[in-house]
């Protein structure tokens, strides 16, 4: 007996509604009425090709294309082809001018209706379009994929025998820019009670030379609870100018207040963040500052110098982590790494304010993880290239990228639809729209602590 599970039946259903469309049951009935015996023989024998240059397919759309063309010039001059009172129109046919357009099975050649006035103006194949059938969006989604300009021409070159320069490849890319700017300058709430930053680095051209630069991407979680990717910031300056840029932009694009900032140490960005929202708390990432304490640490003592330090990070209070911290400065594992000692020392005016915030806060802002995990995704997108040719090449592909792999995620989400929550296996949402676990009692302790900034927003 064959057990059929729920992931069968899905994949079952879906086949079913792709059977059940109009296109998919005219080719089933078309093939059941023996309508394509002698082009089936035909393909068996090899004298006809479904695809490529000359192939079925590309002549089968040469037909559809150029009968819809003729149609829409029926429209415009008022008679049809052939009908004996054409001369009593003032628009006639004047022939066809022969084009070439790049489909996703391969160039097609058309031969494109005109009018003996020049106003016929096709809106199936617009004047200027090279391009049909979604071949743009797939560039597109090749570039968010992680694929150079060179290895697109090379996939088109080789899947759809399209010779595509890289500058039209690059232009088509470049659609997504106007979108993209818009999105970098689009308004943004009042308050943002908790703000995450972290960085990857690129490598860009300055001139004759190839330079390392941090991307920032900043994460906000709204009064919802609710994260959003603000912007993406090029560090093209040291500092505190720099994060004054970035403060001076999100405040321009409507942002008020931010009540915790969570990052890993950046310099300039506590005075940034300051000088813009007097009131709000930079806090350091607890993790980042764990790792950075751990980095000359033997491995074979990892675990066990990570433990000595828990009680630090899971004290009552600064005072008590104080004493921990003494506590692991005498301890045998303190003496054998000083440096561990010195990076929490360091780093102590920024940890301490995590300590004052109550457990269901701490486990918001202990670590800037999720913005780490798009971070990773967008290093694997990244890795592709040896450089960018300038900053907004850099935001525009790490923007498409998140788009991607958010529309990914949706996908796959929509695929297990109706499934038991116990055997859906598709990742949820990985930043943008993702919310935040227990976030209504972190708004309640918040409500709490900052009473007068965020009692004006609920």
């Amino acid at each position: 007996m064959t057990v059929v599970t729920d992931d069968k039946k899905g994949v079952a259903a879906r086949r079913s509604d792709r059977a059940e469309a109009p296109g998919a049951r005219a080719a089933a009935e078309l093939a059941a009425s023996g309508a394509l015996d002698d082009l089936f023989a035909k393909i068996d024998a090899g004298a006809i090709e479904l695809t490529g240059d000359g192939g079925f397919i590309p002549g089968l759309i040469k037909a559809a294309v150029e009968r819809g063309l003729q149609a829409e010039l029926t429209s415009h001059v008022g008679y049809d082809k052939g009908d004996p009172n054409a001369a009593l129109f003032d628009n006639s046919r004047n022939g066809t001018t022969p084009k070439t357009v790049l489909t996703q099975v391969g160039d097609v050649d058309l031969d494109v209706p005109r009018d003996r006035l020049g106003t016929f103006c096709p809106q199936l194949v617009p004047k200027g379009a090279r391009r049909l059938g979604g071949i743009d969006e797939m560039i597109i989604s090749l570039y968010a994929g992680g694929m150079t300009v060179r290895d697109i021409e090379h996939f088109l070159a080789s899947t759809l025998g399209a010779e595509l320069s890289r500058e039209t490849i690059s232009k088509i890319t470049d659609q997504v820019c106007d979108e993209v700017a818009q999105w970098q300058q689009r308004p943004l709430d009042a308050l943002y009670p908790v703000i995450f930053l972290d960085a990857i680095v690129v490598k860009v051209r300055d001139g004759a030379h190839v330079t390392n630069r941090s991307a920032h991407i900043a994460v906000g979680v709204d009064m919802d609870g609710i994260k959003h990717v603000l912007g993406i910031w090029i560090q093209t300056s040291e500092g505190a100018k720099f994060w004054a840029g970035v403060c001076a932009d999100l405040a321009n694009r409507g942002v008020r207040d931010v009540l915790i900032v969570c990052c890993d140490g950046l310099t300039g960005l506590p005075e940034a963040i300051e000088a813009t929202w007097r009131h709000a708390t930079v806090q350091t990432c607890v993790v980042h500052l764990i790792r950075a304490s751990m980095r000359f640490v033997g491995y074979q003592d990892r675990k066990a110098v990570a433990a000595a330090l828990r009680p630090v990070y899971t004290a009552a209070n600064a005072a008590a982590a104080r004493t921990e911290l003494d506590t692991f400065t005498d301890s045998t594992w303190g003496k054998k790494y000083p440096h561990a000692v010195a990076t929490w020392n360091a780093a102590w005016e920024r940890f301490i304010p995590f300590l004052a915030f109550p457990p269901e806060l701490r486990r918001v802002i202990y670590t800037t993880n999720s913005i780490e995990s798009l971070n990773y995704q967008l290093r694997k997108v990244s890795k592709n290239r040896g450089h960018f040719p300038n900053d907004a090449a850099v935001v525009k592909l790490l923007w498409l990228a998140i788009c991607n792999i958010e529309d990914k995620r949706a996908r796959d989400r929509a695929k297990e639809k109706g499934l038991p929550p116990d055997q859906r296996k598709a990742a949820g949402r990985l930043v943008e729209g993702q919310v935040v676990t227990n976030w209504k009692q972190a708004l309640a302790q918040l409500a709490l602590i900052y009473p007068e900034r965020i009692n004006q927003h609920l």
